[in-house]
């Protein structure tokens, strides 16, 4: 993502509007890597977000909600303790650098005024957020880093903060054109335009330097080693006066879409891609950032949370599949075990020939047409009449073994299908909350343990998940088995509709008609939720069946979620996100 030292400009700069003199009133860090800073002021202020996260640094206002833990960090406690009440009085960006320097006047213990620096570096995977004294010296910061870390800058509480080495590359805004065209004619081994400015010149992402690149020459497959000097005179105008435009023009923030999903952002109008991607300009470069972001930080946090549970769900999808394996591959060996009655029956018939230590009896198969020898293997350590009587219980053992079989099979196959819908509600799940559920619904069925209920939150019951149709009617989609079994069994009238996916792990879904007959708009539109919220998210064309609630029965002792229906009808849909968020019921 092109959140280069331009696009921090940009950023910066819009922050600087609305949060220079405000207070800082609430520090929270709801993940290891974010910090939220509440601020409030005569320009009002807002949440503050910055994350030093190696995936995705920025630094913007937010309006998402956020979960933070029971117990802050330490690190959250420490700018608690130095931040909360200072004044914002300043935003320091080296020149084309990631780098975002936020100082404080704030008061130290004693209640002398002090100054703090909060410093923010955009470095990927090295990201930092350092609080630094008035002197420049370490307070505190995020990830400290050491000599066997890096020989080159260590960054500890105590020592005093050093910028970060640069790569030696040149500021694209203070660089003369005559010395742009300089470096252009210089290049005269085989090299694209766009890897040359990305080479050449300091905080310009891949993204921005292909744009730059598209408008100075027309397209990107431009060699320069192919140029003549006239033609790179002429490319170094174009190019001259392109990065011009960014320091001089408004920088505007703009989304790209591919596919009608948010898929990158920047700060300039992008032409390289034609009508392959669409580009929407937004308010404000927080509220693109929070467009962006928020679907992906959601699903990050609810994967790190989930990432123990759905290792053990992993492994009991896996234990189970092994098992049923086993059982079938002996349930199939019990269908030979008339075979051992025979022989019973063929070794008793045949007992005053045998002989005690005899290994094997050659005797005629009466049960054979034909009449053909057989040879019947003998233990010799037993008589002859125990050596039929163990035929015999054999063949009782494989009888037994058939019926308990069966049965296991049936019950592995619920559990595993279960466990599978488990696994895929998980996948689903939209919030901290979600995943706690579906936890307690796996230590109620007593396949992970219980946590200390001393130290577990108590949360109240989250409700399904509202919408409401084009035509006005309500629908309500489960977010986890036991909450389908609340909505199908005890919230929904007999009257509303309920449907499904076909064959496949699904929410429970339910039209509220209060009696009514829903339309056909309706009914389509809640099909296309139970395909979005199922294992067929990201497919095409999916059945989905739909019946009213008299007709779905939960059977005695079934597993949460599971539930059985015979008379229903079935529809061809397809999911649409867009179409989903669009119903979604707003908080």
């Amino acid at each position: 993502m092109p959140f280069d030292a331009l696009f921090l400009t940009a950023v910066r700069q819009e922050l600087e509007q609305k949060l220079l003199g405000c207070r800082v009133d609430k520090v929270q860090q709801p993940q290891r890597d974010t910090l939220i800073l509440s601020m409030r002021g005569a320009n009002g202020g807002g949440r503050l977000l910055l994350t030093a996260s190696p995936n995705h640094p920025r630094v913007h206002l937010t309006q998402e909600p956020t979960e933070n833990p029971a117990q802050p960090p330490m690190f959250c406690m420490l700018l608690r303790k130095h931040l909360t009440g200072g004044r914002l009085v300043g935003m320091q960006q080296p020149e084309m650098e990631r780098l975002l320097d936020l100082t404080f006047d704030c008061t130290d213990e004693m209640g002398s005024p002090a100054q703090k620096h909060l410093i923010l570096e955009i470095m990927g995977r090295n990201s930092n957020l350092i609080l630094t004294a008035e002197d420049g010296r370490i307070v505190d910061c995020l990830r400290r880093v050491d000599f066997e870390m890096s020989e080159q800058r260590q960054v500890l509480p105590g020592l005093y903060y050093h910028l970060p080495p640069t790569q030696g590359k040149l500021d694209p805004f203070s660089t003369p054109r005559q010395t742009l065209q300089a470096l252009l004619c210089a290049q005269t081994s085989p090299k694209l335009l766009d890897k040359w400015l990305l080479d050449t010149f300091g905080g310009f992402s891949p993204l921005v330097c292909r744009e730059l690149a598209f408008r100075a020459a027309g397209d990107l497959d431009t060699d320069l080693s192919q140029l003549p000097e006239e033609e790179k005179a002429a490319l170094a105008d174009r190019l001259a006066d392109a990065i011009g435009a960014l320091r001089t023009d408004t920088l505007p923030p703009v989304l790209l879409y591919k596919e009608e999903r948010p898929w990158d952002f920047t700060c300039l109008p992008i032409r390289q891609y034609g009508d392959f991607v669409r580009a929407e300009q937004l308010d404000s470069f927080s509220a693109l950032l929070d467009r962006f972001y928020a679907a992906r930080d959601r699903s990050e946090a609810i994967r790190q949370s989930s990432q123990a549970m759905r290792k053990t769900l992993t492994n009991l999808v896996s234990r189970t599949t092994r098992k049923l394996e086993n059982q079938r591959r002996e349930l199939t060996e019990t269908h030979d075990r008339e075979r051992l009655r025979r022989l019973g029956d063929i070794l008793t018939a045949n007992l005053y020939a045998v002989k005690r230590g005899q290994t094997k009896l050659r005797a005629a198969d009466f049960y054979d047409p034909d009449m053909r020898e057989i040879e019947i293997p003998l233990n010799p350590a037993i008589s002859p009449q125990q050596n039929a009587a163990k035929f015999y219980k054999d063949y009782q053992k494989a009888k037994t073994a058939e019926k308990i079989l069966t049965e296991q099979i049936a019950r592995g196959e619920q559990e595993l299908q279960y466990l599978s819908s488990v696994l895929e509600e998980l996948s689903r799940a939209e919030s901290a909350r979600d995943v706690q559920e579906i936890r307690a619904e796996l230590a109620a069925g007593g396949y992970v343990r219980e946590t200390d209920r001393k130290k577990r939150m108590k949360l109240p019951p989250s409700k399904p998940m509202a919408f409401c149709s084009s035509d006005g009617f309500r629908i309500l989609v489960g977010r986890n088995n036991r909450q389908n079994d609340e909505l199908t069994t005890k919230l929904a009238a007999k009257t509303d509709l309920w449907l499904h996916v076909q064959k496949i792990h699904g929410s429970h879904v339910i039209i509220e008609t209060h009696g009514q007959t829903p339309p056909d708009t309706t009914v389509t539109e809640a099909m296309m939720l139970a395909a979005y919220y199922s294992q067929a998210r990201e497919g095409q064309n999916v059945p989905v069946d739909y019946t009213p609630v008299k007709f779905v029965k939960k059977p005695a002792g079934a597993k949460p979620g599971m539930v059985i229906y015979t008379t229903y009808q079935t529809a061809v849909v397809t999911p649409d996100a867009a179409l989903c968020e669009k119903l979604k019921e707003k908080a």
